[in-house]
């Protein structure tokens, strides 16, 4: 390992982990593991890893076994996971994943995401569900008058387009995660609806732009109603886009895609290829991913739960309770964890975005700790990309977010640019920073063009 970071020398990227513990134990006497994890329609994910037959090693391969299943889950979603050739392992991984397992978190999120029971099974290799891919369509539709919602978690932004041309757009404060009467958030989308259709003769399709994971529109998990009740979420906020836009006119076309699969979509229009990741660090790690053809795999592409470290005693997310995880490194608490790493004492009381200016200030002002910090995070960035290029093919990474603003960003991306070239040689990738002005114009024209018009 040629960079470790200064404020966690303790940091083992899974990408370097991985690769060491593939090639260590195909050189042994080893036998074959076998996993294919399945999602909605029978599509699926597959991938094997060798095992030794020493008995000595089998904690580590059920180590290893057990943060790939985790970080499939997470990059490519799924509630039923096929393990054949070793038993030993699928008795490991199958009560990690259970209701009172160490995995007890991933096994509800998934079950409530796909709205299906969450099963590990162990089956011989002729058993297993053959390979099922899909490759889903996503915007470049740019006729007619459309609207393009953004829903953000401090503000929403709205734009009626006609024709490819952004004619109207405004953002407007809300506060959606702190209310848990659901009719709030239907009033505050509502009437963005109807702002942007009264700049417009006509609304022929509607595009939505939104953290979170969504169905076939239907809202499944979205931190804009952490405060709604169970409830509620099932009886107002699941179908909450749908019944908006049926309220906006009958057989108005509706898109609803998750924020960061619309921030790659503006990337990739503005690149004009595909195999694009946007990488957005901000309050979580937001990841979007459109492939060589242009849409989507319909993965999750929830990275902020992937694993990137490997260290056992690794930052531990308060949320999921698994440790190494993406959100504790491409976002603000990972700029506090640094901080406080390095000596820094926070006042009493701050939040978290609080906390994050006083190290951009810190930056601005020449403080070698702020600079370090920066520095770090491009480590973490630069090990971590060649582990999600194990799922995805990555020609082009856009980094942005509230952590990526001013210097510290440019340190960043030249950070994990010099990690990329001396570790990883044999990839191939670009990182660059959308223009502010491009992101925002960019960002409301790819949500508006997400579903064609009722005239295509």
């Amino acid at each position: 390992m040629k960079f470790i970071p200064s404020l966690d020398p303790h940091f083992a990227p899974m990408s370097l982990v991985l690769d060491e513990y593939v090639r260590r134990t195909s050189s042994l006497s080893h036998h074959t593991l076998y996993v294919t994890v399945e999602r909605n329609d029978g599509y699926n994910y597959a991938f094997t890893l060798p095992v030794s037959d020493s008995a000595e090693d089998l904690p580590e391969a059920k180590r290893m076994a057990e943060r790939m299943v985790k970080s499939v889950l997470w990059v490519v979603g799924g509630f039923k996971v096929y393990v054949a050739g070793d038993k030993d392992i699928f008795d490991h991984i199958h009560s990690a994943y259970s209701p009172s397992g160490t995995r007890e978190f991933d096994y509800y999120f998934m079950q409530r995401v796909y709205e299906k029971p969450f099963e590990v099974l162990y089956v011989e290799v002729d058993q297993l569900p053959p390979e099922k891919k899909c490759t889903m369509a996503i915007g470049g539709h740019l006729d007619g008058c459309r609207i393009g919602f953004d829903a953000g978690g401090s503000d929403r932004k709205v734009s009626a387009v006609i024709d490819g041309e952004v004619v109207y757009s405004e953002e407007v404060v809300w506060s959606p995660k702190l209310m848990s009467d659901p009719n709030y958030h239907y009033g505050e989308i509502l009437t963005a609806m109807k702002t942007a259709a009264s700049k417009m003769p006509r609304v022929d399709a509607i595009g939505v732009s939104s953290a979170g994971v969504y169905v076939n529109n239907r809202i499944m998990v979205a931190s804009l109603f952490v405060k709604v009740s169970d409830e509620d979420f099932e009886r107002q906020v699941k179908t909450m886009y749908i019944d908006v836009a049926r309220e906006m006119g009958e057989d108005i076309p509706l898109e609803v895609a998750n924020d960061g699969d619309v921030t790659a979509l503006a990337g990739a229009q503005e690149l004009g290829c595909g195999k694009v990741l946007g990488v957005a660090m901000g309050t979580s790690e937001a990841v979007g991913y459109i492939n060589a053809e242009g849409g989507l795999n319909g993965w999750l592409s929830e990275l902020a739960f992937v694993p990137v470290d490997y260290n056992l005693d690794a930052m531990r997310d308060e949320w999921s309770g698994d440790i190494g995880c993406g959100v504790k490194y491409f976002s603000q608490d990972g700029v506090i964890k640094l901080a406080e790493a390095g000596g820094h004492r926070f006042a009493e009381g701050l939040s978290p975005a609080e906390k994050l200016k006083e190290v951009q200030q810190m930056m601005k002002d020449g403080n070698p700790l702020a600079r370090e910090i920066y520095e770090n995070i491009g480590i973490y960035l630069g090990y971590a990309l060649p582990f999600y290029a194990k799922f995805y093919e990555i020609d082009h990474v856009l980094i942005l977010g509230r952590v990526t603003s001013g210097e510290g960003g440019d340190i960043i991306m030249s950070t994990a640019r010099r990690v990329l070239s001396e570790e990883f040689p044999a990839l191939s990738i670009s990182l660059s920073t959308p223009d502010e002005t491009n992101r925002r114009v960019g960002q409301s024209i790819a949500a508006a063009s997400l579903a064609p018009s009722k005239k295509s």
